[in-house]
């Protein structure tokens, strides 16, 4: 038997009014349009719930065992209803994030702890993974990603930091294979390659003004899908690496890398959150995306180029 929820609370509102017209008043609903719901819900139970007199409701045997059951359904519809409007308010609940290895490492670990110590309500689940994840398909509330990286039409971004980059090599290798003095010549050398495969590659170079742009062709007997892996592999002298200034900057501070044509860099992306969409937007994504971007916003100059922007667009 199909009973529309609207009718039995409704039906539930004037027996605890006692009154049609004070349930439609509740309600906001004309005293008409309550009698026809209670009618119609009598109807498709074949029972009378009401005695309707002119002065007064009173209800039948079934009619009392029915308003019983009705209260407690519309009292947890009701209660339903403040859970989920409390979770839309208050940062609550599970948080699952995706970022790359490197960034989740050295510097999502460092303040996963501030996040949830400002909101302890919230749960946060962070998986670390090279690989592209479905927000939508496999349930993740939040990615961080390279803007370059961004292909879904109908997730949001919201850009948390300009991302250049550099080319980084240890001292101990350029005292002995030499400096490059130019982009061709690093074809000359031995590069650290970031990819799946292979052992050519070719690098894409801008200078800094961004007027002129170019292509290199660059070797190397080392590939990697971890800039974790090229920057130690840079550390240890085996070449030239281009990799995100972000994740080679406090080595090049104290000096175990050194920037090599600090001219010239790969075009700059950007580092991005990325989460479904902005229409209810719950709160724990709401705090985490701000929490993000001043997080990110207080890194060292060295580390970033420029305050990140709250500019959010459509991927």
């Amino acid at each position: 038997m199909s009973v529309d929820l609207n009718d039995l609370a409704v039906f539930t509102k004037v027996v605890q009014q006692q009154s049609f017209t004070r349930a439609g008043a509740a309600l906001g609903l004309p005293k008409s349009a309550v009698s026809r719901r209670v009618t119609r819900l009598e109807d498709r139970l074949g029972v009378r719930l009401l005695q309707r007199t002119t002065r007064r409701l009173s209800l039948t045997d079934a009619g009392q065992a029915y308003f019983e059951r009705c209260a407690r359904i519309i009292a947890d519809v009701e209660d339903a209803g403040r859970v989920v409007t409390d979770m839309h308010a208050t940062p609550r609940g599970r948080l699952r994030v995706t970022a790359p290895v490197e960034l989740g490492v050295d510097y999502l670990s460092p303040i996963a702890g501030e996040f949830l110590t400002r909101y302890p309500d919230v749960q946060l689940d962070l998986d670390l993974t090279s690989r592209f994840v479905d927000l939508v398909a496999e349930g993740y509330d939040v990615a961080i990603r390279a803007g370059a990286a961004l292909a879904e039409s109908t997730l949001v971004a919201r850009k948390i930091m300009r991302a250049p980059w550099q080319l980084v090599a240890s001292p101990a290798y350029l005292d002995q294979y030499g400096t490059p003095s130019n982009p061709a010549q690093l074809s000359e050398h031995d590069c650290l390659l970031f990819g799946p495969s292979g052992v050519n590659a070719v690098w894409k170079l801008e200078n800094q003004r961004g007027t002129k742009s170019l292509s290199v062709s660059v070797s190397g007997r080392l590939a990697a899908t971890n800039f974790g892996v090229v920057k130690q592999a840079a550390l240890a002298g085996l070449g030239v690496a281009q990799m995100p200034a972000l994740l080679c900057a406090d080595e090049v501070d104290t000096g175990e890398l050194t920037v090599v044509l600090p001219s010239w860099s790969a075009p700059e992306s950007s580092l991005v959150v990325v989460y479904p969409s902005r229409r209810h937007l719950s709160a724990k994504v709401r705090v985490f995306v701000d929490f993000l971007s001043e997080s990110f916003g207080e890194l060292p100059h060295s580390k970033r180029a420029a305050q990140p922007d709250a500019i959010e667009r459509r991927c």
